[in-house]
């Protein structure tokens, strides 16, 4: 699956209505972010069943600002609407399969849990 654009507009709905969304955060003007992109893209292609979504940061500075983002390019993991794994750095492709791997095997309800723990105290 190629990658997709959010934007502020689809990026809540995008996360809530897959199961698994990888999210680069990016800018144009970034070197590092430049040399992921083809690393993102290629991998997304051997994952037909996660979608890849890509925020220009510079473009969608709201949205980079509500999702806290200090530092690109940014990687970001959600399954069932939770965020799961947010990392700055561009991610070698081994690195970013292992984090797709992981994402896959975890226990939801588990993670709804410990969140509503968490919420609760």
């Amino acid at each position: 699956m190629s990658t997709t654009d959010l934007t502020t507009e689809d990026f809540e709905k995008t996360i809530t209505s897959n199961d698994i969304v990888l999210v680069d955060w990016w800018a144009e003007w970034c070197g590092p972010c430049k040399q992921f992109a083809p690393v993102y893209s290629k991998v997304s292609d051997a994952h037909p069943d996660v979608v890849f979504g890509k925020v220009d940061t510079e473009a969608e500075q709201e949205l980079a600002a509500a999702a806290s983002i200090t530092s690109i390019p940014t990687t970001m993991a959600f399954r069932d609407g939770i965020l799961v794994f947010s990392q700055p750095g561009a991610l070698p492709e081994a690195a970013l399969q292992e984090v797709i791997s992981q994402v896959r095997d975890l226990d939801m309800d588990d993670i709804r849990r410990q969140l509503e723990t968490q919420q609760q105290q």
